[in-house]
């Protein structure tokens, strides 16, 4: 890393998503709340695969990783603390990352294969995730140290490490230890559900930055379409809460005020897979620039509707080529 960088280091699960396109009959079939995520095992996660009657389209995921590729493709300096599979797929992940100028060093690799997502995609642009996390559930707390947070500026953490208490702990700590600023990203209704005895105090005493949507916030608030008080409530925990609203745009609030930024418009809505986490890039690119917090929640809005209007999270080079014209303007 160079001397006096912003870098950026992701903490979560590198998964391998697979996209499929499905009707809402087969949701039906599969179980579960449409729109959230739940961990599942390997045969579970093949016979699903078996049962889609097109091919998935594959690509580097998991949340924190969407949104550190990304970072990486806006020119960012990043790196990645998680384990990989020692597979092929673990190794597609690594190579692909490192394509992008992304520090590998900092993956660890496990003895089992990579985890994989798979995103079922219904025709009105929702997701509905079934993960097995594979080689980056065996990552263990007495693995991480202050060490691999070493010239690092700023630890974007991904939600699904709260159904890891003692793992999240120990993240969050040795982020703080090296003198990281934190950013967390809520991930699902779920988590939060999941982690609410814990979520508070994670956010009071570690996290600089909370990124959450609107089912997030309500889950986590017990409010209801009241975005600016959801937004509120947050920030009276760290320093700065944005609830993005979709297609409404977002909700920035620091220092006891909030602001509404408005949507960047998408043409169509084709697949909602990773909005969030691009959102986050952007965001987290312009605040590393010390931007105004509006023209961060801009940026993000810019990336958010961008990846909504292609499958998967991973974006073609014209498509980024619009998204820098964008940002400069």
């Amino acid at each position: 890393m160079t001397p006096g960088t912003f870098t950026i280091i992701g903490v979560g699960s590198p998964i391998v998503d697979s996209i499929a396109a499905i009707e809402e009959s087969f949701l039906e079939q599969v179980g579960g709340g449409k729109g959230g995520m739940l961990l599942t095992d390997a045969a579970t996660l093949q016979d699903l695969l078996r049962r889609i009657p097109d091919t998935p389209h594959a690509s580097p995921g998991g949340s924190a990783g969407n949104t550190l590729f990304a970072l990486a493709r806006l020119g960012a300096a990043t790196s990645f603390l998680g384990k990989t599979g020692n597979c092929e797929q673990g190794q597609f992940y690594r190579d692909r990352f490192a394509q992008l100028g992304g520090d590998v060093q900092r993956f660890k690799i496990g003895d089992v294969p990579n985890g994989h997502c798979l995103s079922l995609v219904t025709p009105d642009g929702e997701r509905t995730m079934r993960t097995d996390l594979g080689a980056a559930m065996t990552l263990a707390p007495d693995e991480i140290s202050a060490q691999d947070f070493r010239g690092c500026s700023h630890a974007h953490i991904e939600g699904y490490l709260l159904f890891n208490a003692a793992l999240m702990q120990r993240v969050i700590e040795s982020a703080k230890e090296a003198g990281c600023s934190i950013s967390l990203d809520l991930a699902s209704y779920e988590v939060v559900g999941a982690a609410k005895d814990t979520l508070p105090g994670i956010l009071r005493d570690y996290v600089d930055i909370v990124f959450a949507n609107e089912e997030e916030a309500a889950a986590f608030t017990g409010l209801s379409d009241d975005y600016p008080a959801m937004a509120l409530q947050l920030a009276g925990l760290c320093d700065i809460a944005a609830i993005k609203v979709g297609a409404r745009g977002s909700y920035i609030a620091s220092g006891g005020t909030v602001e509404k930024v408005e949507p960047v418009p998408a043409a169509r809505v084709v697949d909602t897979t990773g909005a969030g986490d691009l959102w986050a890039a952007g965001f987290l690119y312009g605040w590393s620039r010390r931007l105004p917090l509006t023209e961060c929640a801009r940026i993000g809005s810019i990336l958010g509707s961008a990846v909504v209007q292609t499958q998967g999270a991973a974006l073609s080079d014209e498509v980024w080529q619009d998204i820098m014209a964008r940002i400069l303007s």
